[in-house]
């Protein structure tokens, strides 16, 4: 299908579907030389309804083939989030031994069961592909895992654990988190709870992942837990927090240091602005390549439904590759683009040669463009400074660090449509800062209506989506305050990236 690049909203660089709703991003796996990407889509309507999983493909995390959608509803309800793995010893039987299956694992949601206000509505479905994930056969004996009575059961995220020769399923349940064994993806057995009373609650937990990940320049590995939370996030609405700890196969150990983190500050979160939810990782990607590979949601549960755009809904972030760093504060998740994206850069912006307040940095129709900048500042500076998009209708985004309160900040209350939520321009976003020697860099990707920022060699990371009235055509520094010392700065125009 051709997408709509006249839509002036739609992104040029991420991912969008073809057509109508999306939402979470589900079973990522690859194989064959493909990165499967899954999505919660309903392709009868622009906003949210009964749930199927929309799909697509690519071999470069940047071009998107886009498929046939994989599962549909059927009488045991609509599909919800989950997760897909390659069974390459066949433990399910559900392949061969020359040809392993492709499982995914899913939610069942029943409509019918959440009406009449039963309590085990949600239930665990599985399903399989022997054709490279072209076709899809659910399971004859679904569920696989039934509901012991509770209404938020769901988002089974799903690996082979090595060491102890079976399969682990991370599951969102009410206030917590459930982990349970398998020795074949079809029968499953409770093994340990955890979160009932640590990390922020102020909402439904749901789309959990639980991976290892190593820490930078060390031997060491640890185990990283997502947990998603709608409401609750830092910002307001939905957004990603996550721990640090240790796992043996059916427990998840919290890290001492970590414990005593959370301790002060509650949460811990994977992105601080408003536009990245439920975020899950690839599995199944080779050895050889070695990395944990992330994509959000780009919406938020306060308006998703009603942003400006008509024929589709939602976008998914840039994937990003996760690493763990020790940092002054300990230990903190990374989230960096991943290194595909370098290939989006059409060509170096020439770059100004004096950059003050109300420089204008780039000019363009559709403003696409990677942007580094390094600002060293006095000890005693208390101004606010960072990069702006306006237009010809007066129309700004700006996004920065402000010294005063320590922190980076995206500011879209300027950013003109917001009449369809209350939600969605009424405060600034703010991020805490680590900033040390009074130097800040900061990694910024402008995607027409969309802006992602990695700040502080990615332990920091923002993003946020707005909806100008005529799209952003000029991109200026700005700051307060007194001179700072010295900036640097690289920037480039970025190619789109049509289906």
């Amino acid at each position: 299908m051709t997408l709509h690049q006249d839509d002036q909203y739609r992104p040029r660089f991420h991912f969008t579907p073809p057509q109508q709703w999306m939402n979470d991003p589900n079973g990522m796996v690859y194989y064959d030389g493909e990165y499967h990407l899954f999505y919660q889509h309903y392709p009868d309507s622009n906003v949210w309804g009964p749930m199927h999983w929309g799909h697509a493909v690519s071999t470069d995390l940047l071009h998107w083939e886009h498929l046939p959608v994989a599962l549909y509803p059927d009488s045991l309800g609509y599909i919800f989030s989950g997760s897909a793995v390659v069974d390459r010893k066949n433990t399910s039987g559900l392949g061969t031994a020359d040809q392993p299956p492709l499982v995914a694992i899913f939610t069942y949601h029943d409509p019918k069961g959440e009406k009449s206000r039963t309590t085990t509505y949600q239930t665990q479905g599985i399903a399989y592909s022997t054709d490279r994930g072209r076709t899809w056969t659910k399971y004859e004996k679904n569920p696989v895992l039934p509901n012991p009575g509770i209404p938020d059961f769901r988002d089974p995220k799903v690996f082979w654990h090595e060491p102890s020769q079976q399969w682990i399923m991370t599951l969102a349940v009410d206030d917590h988190i459930r982990f349970y064994t398998s020795p074949n993806l079809l029968s499953w057995d409770y093994a340990s709870s955890f979160g009932h009373d640590i990390g922020a609650h102020g909402g439904v937990w749901e789309c959990p992942d639980l991976f290892l990940l190593p820490i930078e320049e060390s031997e060491e590995e640890r185990w990283v837990l997502l947990v998603s939370i709608n409401p609750g996030g830092p910002n307001g609405g939905s957004a990603t927090q996550y721990f640090i700890g240790d796992f043996d196969g059916k427990q998840f150990f919290l890290d001492t240091a970590f414990a005593e983190v959370l301790n002060d500050t509650e949460a811990l979160w994977i992105d601080y602005g408003r536009d990245n939810y439920a975020g899950v990782t690839w599995s199944d990607i080779p050895r050889e390549d070695g990395r944990r590979i992330l994509i959000g949601w780009m919406s938020n549960w306060d308006y998703a439904n009603v942003v400006p755009t008509h024929e589709w809904r939602s976008a998914m972030t840039l994937p990003r590759r996760l690493n763990l760093r020790q940092t002054t504060n300990g230990l903190r998740l990374v989230s960096t683009p991943v290194k595909e994206t370098r290939k989006l850069r059409r060509e170096a912006i020439p770059v100004p040669q004096k950059i003050t307040d109300g420089a204008i940095l780039h000019q363009s129709d559709g403003l696409l463009a990677e942007i580094m900048l390094t600002v060293d500042f006095p000890d005693d500076y208390r101004g606010t400074f960072g990069l702006m998009l306006t237009n010809d209708q007066g129309n700004r985004y700006r996004i920065g660090y402000d010294a005063a309160s320590t922190t980076y900040f995206s500011d879209r209350t300027e950013s003109r449509q917001a009449a369809f939520s209350e939600a969605f321009a009424k405060n600034l976003h703010r991020a805490p800062a680590n900033v040390r020697n009074s130097t800040v860099t900061l990694h910024l990707f402008i995607d027409v209506a969309s802006a992602e920022l990695f700040a502080e060699a990615g332990t920091i990371t923002l993003t946020d989506i707005f909806f100008p009235d005529t799209p952003f055509t000029q991109l200026q520094f700005f700051q307060t305050g007194k001179p700072l010392l010295k900036k640097q700065l690289k920037m480039y125009s970025l190619q789109s990236t049509p289906e």
